[in-house]
């Protein structure tokens, strides 16, 4: 499969928004031939997904009365991964440019939400405590129904955003600003959870991913 080079053409709007917001939503960021490829390799790949876990490396567990996705990591190994790193590299190159963050680098990975899988309200990051600064989630396809996606204030019950599926939509945030959920899916909804990181290790090694 063969993916051409692409330039995340949206990046003045990206930029602008999370200065002004902290959070963007942009609709067909993402060409339909690359997220078509991306969505038919979580379809190939399905029996390689794992029921999501939450928590951070050696306090990972499942806990199925928060999230009941399935997931699985990026490796980078076949073209169309290839192809949606090149471009989440050009949005850290970017956001660093602008706001001199010491973003390193970023991690993803496909998530698949079934009928009736949810994720509640939750922070990626907590103050001091990781190195997530921006999450970005990007949707693989068009569900009939379901799966939005809930951004939350840092204070305050009703969302600031309320974002249904639709493939090719990229929405970045802040992750230790803003809680967010999934609400249940009413049809298979496939997404690429990522995090742009920053380094926090005191000590020469970098903080591992995952």
């Amino acid at each position: 499969m063969n993916c051409s080079p692409e330039t995340f053409l949206h990046l003045d709007n990206l930029l602008d928004n999370i200065a002004e917001n902290g959070y963007c939503i942009i609709e067909n960021a993402i060409s339909a031939e690359l997220i078509a490829q991306l969505q038919q390799q979580c379809e190939a790949q399905e029996t390689q997904f794992q029921h999501a876990k939450i928590g951070r490396h050696q306090d990972l567990q499942q806990a199925s009365a928060i999230r009941s996705d399935k997931t699985k990591w990026f490796n980078g190994d076949t073209a169309a991964e290839t192809s949606y790193l090149a471009l989440m590299e050009q949005i850290r190159v970017a956001i660093n440019q602008s706001f001199y963050l010491g973003l390193f680098d970023y991690e993803c990975h496909f998530a698949i939400y079934q009928q009736g899988d949810f994720y509640k309200k939750h922070l990626d990051a907590f103050k001091g405590k990781s190195n997530r600064v921006f999450t970005t989630v990007c949707y693989l396809n068009t569900p009939s129904q379901g799966g939005e996606l809930l951004i939350y204030p840092e204070k305050g019950k009703e969302p600031l955003a309320k974002v249904a599926p639709k493939a090719g939509t990229l929405i970045c945030f802040e992750s230790e600003r803003f809680p967010h959920e999934v609400l249940a899916a009413g049809s298979t909804r496939y997404s690429i959870a990522g995090w742009f990181r920053k380094n926090n290790s005191s000590t020469n090694f970098v903080d591992p991913n995952q």
